[in-house]
């Protein structure tokens, strides 16, 4: 294919075409991404290999090259301080619980965008000093605050629905004696008091 004509990545008519890499496309495709989403280094990384595996498969370059030229640029960035696991996993771990995430599901979260358990361990024990022993506990709340279960459900329709919530606070990586405290909870407060 020449570079008048760059091949597509899947057909029609809204098709993009795939860009051919070079060290400069990698840079400037890096810093938009992390403009828009703060990243690991493993999870960046993967990002910019995808782009140099579509390009190779289109033009037929070299991959290992591409490699390279990743490589370099998430050193470069890791110097520069625009990467870091720890930041990263300390903020990735605060969100989740936040959002009402277990402990066991943000360690599975972190592992996803390429932290390693000690990385994850760590931002887990700064979490507990923060919040306290209770760090599922008040996740699971935030939890079923957010989608409305239990505690946090109309009086009238909380036994009708107890197994559905108990199953959606399971699913999301609450042991079971934090389910039912929440479930069968009757003022989130207290849970919190005890």
């Amino acid at each position: 294919m020449t570079r008048d004509n760059p091949p597509r990545r899947q057909t029609g008519p809204t098709a993009k075409p795939v860009k051919r890499v070079t060290p400069q496309y990698l840079e400037n495709s890096a810093l938009h991404y992390l403009e828009r989403f703060a990243s690991s280094t493993a999870n960046l990384r993967s990002v910019l290999m995808r782009k140099v595996q579509r390009s190779a498969q289109a033009y037929g370059d070299d991959p290992e090259e591409g490699a390279g030229w990743v490589d370099a640029l998430i050193e470069r960035y890791v110097r520069a301080n625009l990467l870091n696991d720890d930041t990263y996993a300390q903020m990735r771990t605060e969100s989740l619980h936040r959002r009402g995430a277990s402990t066991r599901a943000i360690a599975q979260k972190l592992a996803a965008k390429g932290i390693n358990r000690d990385g994850a361990d760590k931002a887990l024990d700064t979490l507990r000093e923060d919040v306290g022993p209770n760090v599922d506990l008040t996740a699971a709340l935030a939890l079923a605050k957010r989608r409305r279960l239990g505690v946090y459900r109309l009086p009238e329709a909380r036994a009708a629905h107890r197994d559905k919530d108990m199953a959606a606070l399971g699913r999301a990586g609450f042991g079971y004696d934090v389910a039912r405290r929440v479930v069968d909870a009757e003022d989130p407060a207290d849970l919190l008091d005890e």
